[in-house]
């Protein structure tokens, strides 16, 4: 385990050098799209020495890692304001749309696919393996749209605008959070399904299995007592390349959506250049992703303890 933590925090290292020289070589300059393209040359260096663009990159890079470290993020160019308070402004409505979107991957995906396995000969695991290489084809922004215009313009159920902050009341939230967390979780869950078909069929075939029928053991107790438990190490890596994807991923629903979180924050700082913001997000995702993946070692342990032997 302590070699997967160090094997964490170098990949996190190696994200931060990624991410400066990325954002380094990028044209423009983020103080002139504060303050315009015709500026005060005094006031252009007294905000180019405030945000540190006069030093060195070298340098830039040995001060923002040491920040980080601080927890200090900088100071957003295009708001003014600490980017560690606007990502914590914004983090609740990304996070509960992620983990919204997470159960629904779980709670439909995985009985889905333990149905597809159960019935895999069947006209129904048929029905439903197409069914679910439709889902991994629609894009999640082209099924938002589908969603806000069935849901919202047709039937009403919804307004358009229908996402609140959870300050509003946990109700509201999540009702708002219906239709983009469907939006997000619907390729998930198609995929989930695949996955735990593919796995428990697999299993089904094993020669355990075969052994369990000749005792008698049922059919019911062979799915869930056995097979299940065995086809759940490829079960829970799907599921963590999921939830990373997730992440990631929400960025445009939130845009089709008009969720202010860190998506609609991202694409801000995109275009107004403001370097700081985006190091910030990208720092964000880089380790809920690094720290997604280390879970996912913990988690295989836990489930077959002949991982921890062979270390």
């Amino acid at each position: 385990m302590a070699k997967r933590i160090l094997y964490s925090i170098l990949t996190f290292f190696l994200v931060t050098i990624i991410i400066f020289v990325i954002f380094q070589l990028i044209p423009g300059n983020p103080v002139l799209n504060k303050i315009g393209l015709e500026p005060d040359p005094a006031l252009e260096q007294l905000l180019m020495e405030k945000y540190g663009l006069d030093k060195p990159p070298l340098e830039r890079y040995f001060d923002w890692i040491i920040n980080l470290f601080q927890l200090d993020m900088g100071e957003s160019i295009r708001y003014g304001l600490p980017v560690n308070q606007l990502l914590l402004d914004r983090l609740p409505n990304t996070v509960g749309l992620a983990i919204f979107a997470f159960i629904l991957v779980g709670i439909v995906g995985i009985p889905l696919g333990i149905l597809a396995a159960r019935f895999n000969k069947g006209g129904r695991g048929t029905l439903l393996n197409g069914a679910t290489q439709v889902g991994i084809a629609i894009p999640s922004f082209f099924l938002a749209m589908i969603l806000i215009l069935v849901f919202c313009i047709k039937l009403g159920w919804l307004p358009v605008n229908a996402f609140t902050t959870i300050d509003a009341g946990l109700l509201p939230f999540i009702r708002g959070l219906i239709l983009p967390a469907v939006a997000v979780a619907f390729s998930g869950i198609s995929i989930t399904v695949r996955y735990v078909r593919n796995s428990m069929v697999e299993e089904l075939n094993s020669d355990y299995v075969l052994a369990a029928r000749n005792k008698g053991v049922s059919e019911k107790d062979i799915l869930y007592k056995h097979v299940l438990r065995n086809a759940m190490i490829p079960i829970v890596t799907i599921l963590g390349m999921i939830f990373v994807s997730i992440i990631t991923g929400s960025i445009v629903v939130e845009q089709v959506f008009t969720i202010p979180g860190i998506g609609a924050l991202l694409v801000t700082g995109i275009q107004n250049l403001d370097l700081p913001l985006v190091q910030g997000i990208c720092v964000y995702v880089s380790i809920v992703v690094i720290l997604a993946y280390l879970l996912l070692d913990i988690l295989y342990m836990v489930i077959d303890p002949r991982i921890r032997i062979k270390e």
